[in-house]
């Protein structure tokens, strides 16, 4: 497998849609009705109350959803890594390892705040590789910051993404006051006409205002998922050697991605914890970035029975995830 994505083949977009249907048959024998967590935002619980009655009849549509996420994810973030040029060349093993690691966890793949934010901090991440050598960015910060307030109203402890576009300022931008502040005003955009919608309606006395909890989050205490993550854990640290060992004949601007795509990451294992409640399903916000490296520990050794023995390892643990773990 690693052998036919490494290759930039057009048909490999229909083959890895048949890859990832194969890992996630199990979500589709037993799919699972999604429910709002304690720190959703009234965005997602409003869409999850919207889709009660269909999910009630029809549960496989969650499914279906969650995988058409999947999906579409990992083939925007591949074609955003190749644009980048984050590689030697183009292929398919970001995709494919984004499709592979998130089989591990089944509340990976349930329908939830935290994955629909993945689709839209793509958008985000697609206008920060463009920052670098942009002449006039400030619309496109503004609309950076605007769809992170937007994160937000489908899960309030996304905001700490807003530490990604200060990242990417001071990483791809000289410093300009002006510029951080048009940011800061496309976050609190949203805000303001939904406070505006309330007074309008008289529902702001009525109106909770979300807040950050610092806790200690929920992990899973089953043998084999702590082996899943061990073994991403150390095709992480695969992936991370052999980008810096090609670091130098990289463009400045290639590195500069490089370096927010690993900033990218300590967010995404950070908001967690700011998380009132105690649930797995959070952590697929760090799925994105870590493909990006796991997708480099595919890519980059001579030997091809290395990267080959690691993804039969890793599909293996997803088969006993799915199938033999009760």
């Amino acid at each position: 497998m690693t052998g036919i994505f490494k290759a930039n083949n057009p048909i490999n977009s229909f083959l890895l849609f048949i890859y990832g249907l194969a890992l996630k048959f199990a979500w589709f024998l037993h799919p699972v009705i999604p429910s709002a967590q304690k720190t959703d935002g009234f965005l997602f619980k409003v869409l999850l109350a919207r889709m009660v009655s269909i999910g009630a009849n029809f549960p496989e549509i969650f499914s279906i959803i969650s995988y058409g996420l999947l999906y579409s994810q990992a083939i925007i973030f591949n074609k955003l890594i190749n644009r980048q040029r984050l590689m030697q060349r183009p292929n398919y093993l970001p995709a494919m390892a984004y499709l592979l690691i998130t089989s591990f966890f089944p509340e990976w793949n349930i329908l939830s705040a935290a994955l629909i934010i993945n689709s839209l901090l793509l958008w985000v991440w697609a206008r920060m590789g463009s920052l670098y050598n942009n002449q006039n960015p400030k619309s496109g910060l503004y609309n950076m910051g605007m769809v992170v307030g937007l994160c937000t109203f489908l899960y309030f402890p996304s905001l700490a993404f807003a530490l990604l576009i200060i990242f990417s300022l001071v990483v791809m931008r000289p410093f300009r006051i002006d510029e951080w502040i048009i940011a800061l005003l496309g976050i609190i955009t949203p805000y303001y006409f939904l406070l505006a919608w309330l007074f309008l309606t008289d529902k702001l006395s009525g109106y909770n205002i979300q807040r950050f909890a610092v806790g200690y989050p929920y992990f899973h205490k089953n043998y084999w998922v702590i082996v899943a993550v061990c073994i991403s854990f150390f095709a992480f640290l695969i992936g991370v050697y052999f980008v810096q060992n090609n670091f130098r004949k990289q463009l400045v601007q290639v590195r500069k991605i490089w370096s927010l795509l690993f900033l990218y990451l300590i967010v995404s294992l950070f908001i967690p914890f700011i998380n009132a409640t105690h649930t797995f399903e959070y952590w697929v916000l760090s799925a994105i970035p870590l493909s990006a490296f796991i997708g480099s520990a595919f890519f980059y050794p001579s030997r091809r029975w290395v990267p080959a023995l690691l993804h039969w390892i890793m599909i293996g643990l997803v088969i006993v995830i799915c199938y033999v773990v009760k």
